[in-house]
């Protein structure tokens, strides 16, 4: 097939908007959320390092969630534009898919924490150690990265060489795949069974997960330690609700998932954790008066 066409080199972006003003008023949103998406989340990484309060397998693994969303949002939103060419294209696409399945695999991952530090607290220090905690985190960025390939290599296989207009503001797999000129069944397949699998794999692992932590949460004798657990649970929940209900591809449900909710992370981790206030009012303490002492 690729034989009898000439291939296309680059491909265009129908985006969001037709018109002109509409575009700038986008430009600018997206610039101002994008903004606001980096010092978040940088924010929220440079925070747990030097916070030695922070030093603790959730935080830890909630700096590799931040760092996600960062090169998540990264990927697609500096790169809005009319044109892409091929090899970017499929760059964009390799990336966007190991991206949400490292950041599928770090909220279960999460979620495993969680179980383990309410249901078995006394074994808690000794099974997540800094040793786990690294393999734990490793793998789905192994994972993802291999999954991206595949993925990335089957629509490499496709031939494109008629019709470039993408109907999305982002090179993404199903509006892609569109425009092939060849057989697409065993690309569709395969993102068909690794989504499938991928999704509702790492989903239950969440929730059998908070199927232990919900009774072992109200069995905590401690108002406080029975607050700060709902509280932490609560922010975790209501991340993974957010980012589980907007993985359609449509174009309007693409750009809450890819601009909004990296930025609505850290403002949901922040706003709802004490530990995370507390931190940040020390450390906001701390420069203050380094400020002070040095002005005078």
């Amino acid at each position: 097939m690729r034989r009898n066409c000439t291939l296309v080199t680059e491909f265009i972006l129908l985006g969001l908007a037709n018109h002109q003003e509409l575009e700038i008023l986008l430009f600018t949103l997206f610039l101002a959320i994008y903004m606001v998406t980096v010092a978040g989340n940088l924010g929220m990484t440079v925070l747990i390092q030097a916070n030695a309060r922070l030093h603790t397998p959730m935080y830890f693994f909630l700096s590799h969630l931040s760092f996600m969303d960062l090169c998540f949002s990264s990927n697609v939103t500096p790169k809005i534009g009319k044109s892409i060419s091929y090899p970017a294209c499929l760059v964009q696409c390799y990336l966007f898919t190991a991206l949400v399945h490292v950041e599928i695999y770090i909220l279960a991952v999460m979620a495993f924490d969680r179980y383990m530090a309410i249901c078995n607290p006394l074994l808690y220090g000794s099974k997540m150690s800094k040793t786990v905690c690294s393999f734990l985190i490793t793998v789905p960025y192994v994972y993802g990265a291999l999954t991206g390939l595949m993925e990335t290599m089957w629509t490499y296989n496709l031939a494109f060489c008629g019709p470039n207009t993408i109907n999305h503001f982002y090179c993404a797999d199903p509006p892609l795949i569109k425009l092939a000129r060849s057989d697409t069944y065993n690309k569709e397949l395969s993102m068909f069974v690794v989504a499938g699998f991928n999704f509702t794999y790492s989903l239950l692992i969440i929730l059998i997960s908070y199927l232990y932590i919900f009774p072992a949460t109200l069995r905590i004798c401690s108002t406080e330690g029975r607050c700060k657990a709902f509280s932490t649970c609560g922010s975790y929940l209501t991340a993974v609700t957010i980012f589980y209900s907007s993985l359609e591809q449509g174009k309007m449900v693409a750009v809450f998932n890819t601009t909004v909710i990296p930025m609505l992370n850290p403002m949901i981790y922040s706003l709802r954790n004490r530990d995370v206030k507390d931190a940040l009012s020390k450390e906001l303490f701390k420069r203050n008066c380094f400020l002070n002492k040095h002005h005078y």
